[in-house]
């Protein structure tokens, strides 16, 4: 079929040749617009993500409801809900949004740059990101459907096709989409570790660099180890699938009544040490912005410097080097050398030293203050109250004893989801409340702000906490039904587990509660929208310290001078009635009228 009879192809060649696609979406290279492009790629799913989980919780708490317009839900559609959200939730919100979008919007400008180090790496990364989302969203619709070996994709069930519907064609689009996604982090941590290393204004030395950049710089780091190592992966596991290679699969293997021949002895533990090796940092890719914008946040409402600066500098790197050398303790019931196990589990339990010095430099910086309890101020304390209560469980997880019982169970649900998914969700909250003076030119409203934390961090609670008590009880977290029955007999891991149906039903009315508690924030955006905008000049309601706040500091003009850093960042006096900008050498500014 030709172009000119092909109405797709006419269409598209329109698309490409409007005004619009060619100046705003092909040629942008600007960091904002490349940022907002991130963050509308985090959001669409976020939300495609959300539903997902929203028919997973009804169908685990009532497995007879049938789907509008599709019926009742099978075990391997089940397992594919788990995989695609998992997948959505860990890579297009949790690594997308924190990192590459408000890493775009913010960055430069508390470096006091005018733009990325290479604008148009930065808008390759954006491309291949949203290329990646499409081609996840694809499996949906090919035959077989979507992937269904869960986010992990384990071998020898991810290695060939005979091992259920989605793991055909679906599963080659999800390794072709992880592997885009993985070459555009890559690139967009290249791209950050290099802003900033060669493009810091004068005056702003490594030590006056806001615990921010500092959590940006490591998570980059992260970053360009942990997905290479994921990228090697997924080309191994595609040669396992089509080029009949042996890296990942034994020599012989038995799927569906099926004796599969391969060349060579591989391990499926090769796949399993090279996914952790990627799977643990990403935990710290995920929140490490957000434990540097909680540092800021905490020290601005309270006024004061944050508590033991180099010394949080220190354990921002220190997480991020302990962070990749602990992916063992996912392999705990894998068959490793015990002796392997128990470095991993030492290991483990060290990298709480550094990440409890966090939580007491935070309670130090708030210690006898009179805080500004605003939206943003919230979020960060919701944050550390979030990653105290799921890091409490990491000990626990972390001896193996207890990860043989634990382990692949609701217990493991309630741990990451606490401590890294809703951690990670409250820093991108704190940090769309905190600059949205700066991002929007409005700011949001508070009164609406408080009402979205306090019925969020009540979901939150109210949907994980119990996920402890199921995993306790032994429920398995890939089980799509625990009434299953046998010609008519109920089975006994369905006699066991139906004990902990009524807190599934709990755990699903508030996860419902949890998505509609969100809606009060989307309205409040709106608002913020329909009013007038402020002056960008003079714009920093917070009477923040950071170079972002300088005024035109996101838009800088061409005749403007490069900005010159005088001081560290949250610098107040020691009564909180004064602050010292970072770009200022003069001024200060009284806050006591307030």
């Amino acid at each position: 079929m030709t172009p000119a009879t092909n109405p797709g192809a006419t269409f598209m060649a329109r698309l490409l040749r409007h005004k619009w696609v060619r100046t705003k979406l092909c040629s942008a290279t600007h960091h904002r617009t490349i940022g907002f492009g991130y963050l509308a790629i985090s959001l669409i799913a976020v939300i495609v993500g959300a539903i997902l989980s929203l028919i997973m919780r009804l169908h685990l708490a009532w497995p007879a409801w049938k789907l509008p317009l599709h019926g009742p839900i099978l075990p391997e559609e089940y397992l594919a809900l788990v995989a695609m959200h998992g997948t959505l939730m860990l890579f297009f919100v949790l690594t997308v949004a924190p990192q590459s979008g408000f890493g775009n919007l913010i960055l430069p400008a508390q470096l006091g740059a005018r733009h990325m180090a290479f604008p148009r790496l930065n808008a390759a990364g954006l491309y291949l990101t949203a290329i990646a989302l499409l081609v996840l969203l694809t499996a949906f619709f090919v035959p077989g459907g979507a992937p269904i070996g869960g986010w992990t994709a384990y071998p020898p069930l991810s290695a060939t096709p005979l091992a259920g519907p989605g793991q055909g064609f679906g599963m080659d689009l999800w390794l072709a989409s992880i592997a885009l996604f993985a070459i555009a982090t890559a690139l967009n941590a290249i791209n950050t570790l290099t802003t900033i290393t060669n493009l810091r204004c004068e005056g702003l030395t490594w030590e006056r660099l806001p615990l921010t950049v500092w959590g940006w710089f490591t998570a980059a780091l992260l970053s360009i180890l942990a997905f290479s190592v994921l990228l090697a992966a997924l080309l191994l596991l595609f040669c396992d699938r089509h080029l009949h290679s042996g890296f990942f699969l034994p020599a012989q293997d038995l799927i569906s009544g099926v004796l599969l021949q391969h060349r060579g002895d591989g391990s499926p533990l090769l796949w399993l040490h090279l996914f952790w090796f990627f799977g643990h940092p990403e935990v710290y890719i995920a929140i490490l912005p957000g434990m540097g914008l909680t540092s800021m946040v905490i020290a601005n409402f309270s006024r004061r410097r944050v508590f033991a600066y180099r010394l949080m500098i220190a354990t921002t790197l220190l997480i991020g080097f302990l962070g990749i050398i602990v992916w063992g303790h996912h392999m705990f019931v894998a068959g490793l050398n015990p002796f392997a196990g128990t470095a991993f589990s030492i290991s483990t339990i060290a990298i709480a030293i550094p990440a409890a010095a966090k939580v007491f430099s935070w309670l130090a910086t708030t210690w006898g203050s009179r805080p500004r309890l605003t939206t943003p101020m919230l979020f960060a304390l919701g944050f550390v109250s979030l990653f105290i209560t799921g890091g409490i469980t990491g000990p626990i997880l972390a001896q193996p004893i207890l990860d043989e019982y634990l382990h692949n169970t609701f217990f493991v649900v309630a741990h990451f989801h606490l401590i890294m998914a809703m951690a990670g969700v409250f820093g991108l909250f704190c940090a769309t409340y905190y600059w949205a003076p700066l991002l929007f030119h409005r700011t949001l409203s508070e009164p609406l702000g408080k009402f979205h934390f306090w019925t969020t961090i009540l979901g939150a609670y109210s949907t994980f906490l119990p996920m402890h008590f199921t995993g306790l009880a032994a429920e398995p977290r890939h089980y799509s039904q625990l009434t299953a029955q046998f010609n008519g007999i109920a089975t006994p891991s369905a006699t066991l587990l139906q004990s902990t149906l009524p807190l599934q039903r709990h755990i699903t009315a508030s996860a419902i509660f949890l998505l509609c508690a969100q809606l009060p924030f989307f309205l409040n955006l709106l608002l913020a929208w329909r009013r007038p905008a402020t002056d960008p000049a003079n714009t920093n309601p917070w009477h923040a310290t950071t170079m972002e706040w300088a005024p035109n500091a996101l838009n800088p003009h061409p005749s403007d001078q490069s900005p010159i850093v005088y001081r560290g960042p949250s610098h107040y006096t020691d009564s909180g009635t004064e602050f010292y900008p970072q770009w200022s050498d003069v001024n200060t500014f009284n806050t006591e009228a307030e």
